[in-house]
């Protein structure tokens, strides 16, 4: 597969997510959240990072709200001018003001320090299609897999990389390059993929 059927195939995955009524966006998150409270991994974390859902993604709001209620210290991802390559993570809670970025994305302000990758105890990843090993096609701006490279060598550190997707989402294998970084589960409304279990 060459990079032009690659976006070929990212197109067509958004535009399913896309096709998602409100009514589905909506039913599929209750249903995620469902699942995922019942989880260790979730109950047991401490600091989480979250995203905010655009473009049909499925959308994480409910999960942070339910994380902030619990007393858990939450973020969501942040890019600078400074590094313009790099994804950092800031601080969020419900009395926390946004600011959007050039996709329209809403931000919190960045921290006075950064935030190392490896002070997660779990991240929720957007993604735009995966298959059932685990692997995440993104948008292909690779700012997820530069931020959590260190987890290609030490795929049992800190933190647990979990994507979250409508089952639509799920794919045929696809070609992987080096530098892709695996998810340690993706979960949909219906299941949750693992990669051991694959």
């Amino acid at each position: 597969m060459n990079e032009e059927e690659r976006q070929t195939l990212r197109e067509s995955l958004r535009q399913a997510r896309r096709d998602l009524n409100p009514e589905q966006q909506s039913a599929a998150s209750r249903s995620l959240l469902d699942l995922v409270v019942e989880q260790d991994f979730f109950n047991n974390a401490s600091h989480i990072a979250f995203y905010q859902g655009v473009d049909g993604e499925m959308d994480p709001r409910l999960l942070l709200d339910k994380a902030l209620a619990e007393g858990k210290s939450c973020y969501l991802p942040t890019l600078t001018e400074d590094a313009p390559e790099q994804m950092s993570f800031a601080p969020y809670d419900h009395q926390t003001a946004l600011t959007e970025n050039d996709w329209g994305i809403g931000e919190p302000p960045s921290p006075d320090e950064d935030i190392s990758p490896t002070n997660f105890d779990l991240v929720f990843v957007p993604l735009v299609g995966f298959d059932e090993n685990c692997f995440r096609l993104g948008m292909g701006k690779g700012f997820y897999d530069r931020t959590f490279s260190f987890k290609i060598f030490n795929r049992r550190s800190r933190p647990l990389l979990v994507g979250l997707a409508h089952e639509c989402q799920l794919t045929d294998t696809f070609p992987t390059a080096s530098w892709d970084v695996r998810l340690d589960a993706v979960i949909t409304a219906e299941k949750i993929y693992r990669p051991d279990t694959a």
